[in-house]
């Protein structure tokens, strides 16, 4: 056997693996990330007898004004005329992002809405490794830096139009015939969380109590769920943004375990504690009690623009349908 052939097939497959990896590096950089999704789920959570209500969950929006297609198709979801939007922060990436995240809500501003704040509320992105995604270094807050975002023109302008700013905020919404709690509270993963602020037993005289927050520490759903939230819903892990396909994600940038990094699972205190991350496919809560509260986590529709890749993880809407029928979920 000559040299030439046996190192021909190995340049072969080194040539080939190379364009692969450049052809994936491409489709997560530029494809998928532009490739916005709209799901739509429903959640068994609403007593006998009351109507089904929709909630559109918005999360990590990290807008960059320049980002046309991304706005133009956050400003269409108004044509699915929910009942109530929930947003659950990140909504910029830039200092100038504020009029065309507005601009970007559009008509969204008209129906009846809420909202709390993500670190990308407060302090700008900034430019990182972006091998540090898939250590633990991503948690300590050691990317802030001294400039701060114009957050209050932002809550000034999503306020003004009606929305409700849910930070360490326990307020009542009438909306769709039905009576809804929400308890809200600052960014977990800034340590701006102090839900001992709001902690109260779940409204009685309410049909529905939700829990809204950022970033799905445990340390904050755990006493949502304990004083009777029913649904919690979170953004901030990007669905782990980097997804294996057959086994899923990697991170999740909080303490949440990985099987609940984005979709519908079920949470009751302790519920972190007992999920295996060895079985990421498997149902993260194969036997929760039966008063554990509906957890949704959005994969959300942006990102870091320093590190913008996605890779079987598109950014995402979630049209939630809220219902009485337990045999329902979709």
């Amino acid at each position: 056997m000559t040299t030439s052939s046996v190192h021909r097939p190995l340049g072969t497959t080194l040539a080939a693996g190379t364009v692969v990896g450049a052809g994936a590096a491409v489709y997560a950089t530029w494809v998928e990330p532009r490739w916005f999704a709209l799901r739509e789920l429903t959640v068994p959570c609403l007593p006998p007898g009351r109507p089904e209500v929709r909630v559109l969950h918005l999360s990590d929006l990290h807008l960059v004004p320049r980002q046309h297609r991304k706005r133009d198709w956050v400003r269409g979801l108004a044509a699915l005329e929910p009942d109530l939007v929930v947003h659950t922060g990140d909504h910029l990436a830039a200092m100038d992002a504020v009029p065309a995240a507005l601009d970007t809500y559009g008509t969204l501003l008209d129906r009846p809405g809420a909202f709390v704040l993500g670190s990308n509320d407060y302090y700008p992105p900034t430019a990182k490794n972006p091998l540090r995604y898939l250590n633990d270094s991503h948690r300590r807050g050691a990317d802030l830096t001294p400039r701060r975002l114009p957050t209050q023109d932002l809550v000034d302008g999503l306020t003004a139009r009606g929305w409700v700013d849910l930070t360490h905020r326990r307020v009542r919404i009438e909306t769709g015939g039905v009576t809804l709690e929400l308890v809200g509270t600052d960014d977990a993963h800034l340590g701006l969380d102090d839900y001992a602020r709001v902690s109260a037993p779940a409204d009685p005289g309410a049909d529905l109590t939700i829990g809204v927050t950022h970033a799905p520490y445990r340390r904050v759903l755990d006493p949502m769920a304990a004083d009777g939230a029913r649904l919690l819903i979170a953004g901030h892990t990007h669905g782990g943004q980097l997804r294996v396909p057959g086994y899923g994600a990697l991170v999740t940038n909080c303490d949440l375990d990985t099987p609940r990094a984005r979709g519908l699972s079920r949470w009751w205190p302790g519920a972190g504690a007992t999920s295996s991350r060895l079985r990421p496919r498997a149902a993260p809560s194969a036997d929760p009690p039966s008063d554990a509260a509906w957890l949704h986590v959005s994969a959300g529709l942006g990102g870091n623009p320093y590190t913008p890749f996605r890779f079987c993880c598109r950014p995402e809407a979630t049209l939630l349908t809220l219902t009485n029928d337990p045999r329902r979920r979709i």
